[in-house]
């Protein structure tokens, strides 16, 4: 059976859709997975064991020119992309109306449905027309994890027990990871600036990275983060380096070959949890139980407000290197 998994965005929830279709592939006989992804995370998406086909779309693009001549032709390639195969199932992960837009537009085989969310869940964006377009709607218990919700979805929409352990299956698309250095990358850049840690504490944590004998990697993803990771660079010396602003496939498998990652709420520290990575997770708010690791010794969450001090961080990192 061909199964369309609809999770467009964002980087984070990408990530955390990943175990969902891990479950199907071990538990759903003959499941072909296919995935609708903005185009921007479809090169992660690609690296996700078990799905078979990646569907793009330019939906946050299209918005901003919705009747350009150029809009409308490339929608049109999209839907006529999207409709060369029939799903036994469609699974709508996301809840908004443009991933209900995506679920109406794919073609159904006979005798296939359409799954969304019943209900929100809490902390979570959901929109009512996820249920128009859906022949069963699913009701998801209100208060739970980002991974867990999707894991739910899924098997509640066709008919399996969730398995007790949790993957990601992400690997390089020739299934070799780069080898391993002794680098820790500070994933300091988010989308949102109340997510941020002050940068006088990412010098401070740095350079007890160095004195262990760690190299420190800075990643970017725009000209903000890029200033910030140069400044970081230039306190810290020559043991630390200003990583290239690399295609995403490219910064997972060198985030892949790190000793570990420590980084604020962001989809590349999502990202560094599907690679179980030793992983501390910092938040200025209290939404670790939402989208924070989960189920790894090796990771963690330290919350405070109005943000983490040093020292609970760098304990923390001690605790997710600790030996065994």
């Amino acid at each position: 059976m061909k199964i369309l998994i609809v999770k467009l965005s964002s980087l984070g929830d990408v990530v955390h859709a990943m175990p969902a279709v891990q479950d199907i592939v071990r538990e759903v006989s003959g499941a072909e997975v296919h995935w609708v992804v903005e185009r921007a995370f479809a090169p992660l998406v690609e690296c996700c064991h078990g799905v078979q086909c990646v569907v793009q779309s330019d939906l946050r693009r299209w918005r901003k020119a919705l009747l350009s001549p150029k809009t409308r032709a490339e929608w049109v390639a999209f839907r006529e992309t999207l409709r060369e195969d029939e799903y036994g199932a469609i699974i709508d992960l996301q809840g908004l109306a443009k991933s209900a837009l995506v679920s109406r537009v794919a073609q159904l085989a006979p005798g296939g449905l359409r799954f969304a969310m019943a209900n929100p869940t809490e902390g979570s964006s959901y929109e009512v027309p996820t249920r128009w377009a859906a022949d069963v709607a699913v009701p998801i218990e209100p208060r739970i994890h980002a991974v867990a919700r999707s894991r739910e979805m899924c098997a509640r929409s066709l008919g399996y027990d969730i398995p007790a352990e949790l993957r990601y299956g992400l690997v390089p698309s020739d299934g070799r990871f780069a080898d391993k250095t002794d680098c820790v990358a500070l994933i300091h850049g988010t989308s949102r600036p109340d997510k941020l840690w002050p940068e006088k504490h990412w010098v401070e944590l740095g350079r007890k990275l160095v004195a262990q004998g760690y190299s420190i990697g800075l990643p970017h993803g725009n000209e903000v983060e890029l200033d910030r990771s140069e400044r970081i660079a230039g306190a810290l010396g020559p043991r630390a380096e200003v990583w290239p602003r690399w295609p995403l496939d490219t910064l997972f498998n060198r985030l892949a070959a790190c000793a570990g990652a420590i980084g604020v709420d962001s989809g590349l520290s999502h990202i560094a949890v599907a690679l179980d990575l030793p992983h501390v997770q910092i938040y200025n708010f209290d939404t670790a139980w939402r989208t924070g690791p989960v189920g790894n010794p090796r990771q963690g969450a330290v919350y405070e407000s109005p943000t983490p001090s040093l020292d609970s961080v760098w304990d923390a990192w001690l605790r997710a290197t600790v030996p065994g």
